[in-house]
């Protein structure tokens, strides 16, 4: 019984060895035929890379000097002759052809910026307590760009979400860019006066598009921005 499972897990790793190069093989394929396109982040900015084709080797002919033959000399009649002057033979000296590699690869890389996010807020000066205070950002709900590299077209998406931290402990995520009055969709309200500061982490994801395929872009971008808030008491009245 042993044996038998031992012998199925042998034949199930040489199947999956088998599937990994084949998968190999027609990745390489691929990247011949058309171009093999990658997205990803790094150091809060998005890379993208490209490259397209193989490299051959071709040999130079290989040319061979004609080797020397030996001739016999007679000095003329009727002096008494020498011996017969042998010319030295040499043999053929063969050229190792040499090997010239004909490269056909492409190869790029880019990098592009996503906007960095602004904190606004209304009133902009000293909002008071118990006053809802109105919070934006200035960023677009999408970030797009087209890009050509190697003579290919990719098509890369991100969407921006939100973590507002207010400088009283409370907290707020959304993928919502908020809008100053009226249109307002993200307020707060400070119930102590006092100066906050007011913290905002913008997280950037999204994917491209090649030759009609969507794929993730891998890792994402984040960014922080800061503004001060100074919330004042409202002033008390008396009436009789």
């Amino acid at each position: 019984m042993l044996a038998l499972i031992v012998l199925r897990m042998k034949r199930l790793l040489i199947l999956i060895i088998a599937v990994l190069a084949c998968s190999a093989d027609i990745a390489i394929a691929d990247c011949v035929e058309t171009a093999c396109v990658d997205v990803y982040t790094k150091n809060n900015q998005i890379i993208i890379e490209a490259h397209k084709g193989t490299s051959s080797t071709i040999k130079k002919p290989s040319r061979v000097k004609p080797s020397p033959t030996a001739t016999l000399w007679f000095p003329p009649k009727p002096t008494p002759s020498p011996k017969p002057y042998v010319k030295r033979t040499y043999k053929p000296r063969i050229l190792t052809p040499k090997s010239v590699t004909k490269s056909a690869n492409l190869s790029d890389r880019l990098t592009k910026l996503v906007p960095t996010a602004g904190v606004a807020f209304q009133p902009a000066f000293e909002p008071l307590t118990h006053v809802p205070v109105i919070f934006w950002v200035d960023v677009p709900t999408i970030f797009q760009s087209k890009v050509s590299i190697i003579g290919e077209t990719v098509d890369v998406a991100l969407r921006p979400g939100f973590i507002w931290s207010f400088g009283d402990g409370a907290m707020w995520a959304t993928t919502n860019t908020g809008a100053p009055f009226p249109k307002q969709t993200i307020t707060h309200t400070y119930s102590k006066p006092g100066t906050y500061s007011v913290v905002l982490l913008t997280t950037w994801n999204g994917s491209f598009t090649h030759n009609g395929a969507v794929r993730a872009i891998s890792g994402e971008i984040v960014n922080a921005s800061v503004a001060t808030v100074t919330v004042v008491s409202a002033p008390t009245r008396f009436t009789k």
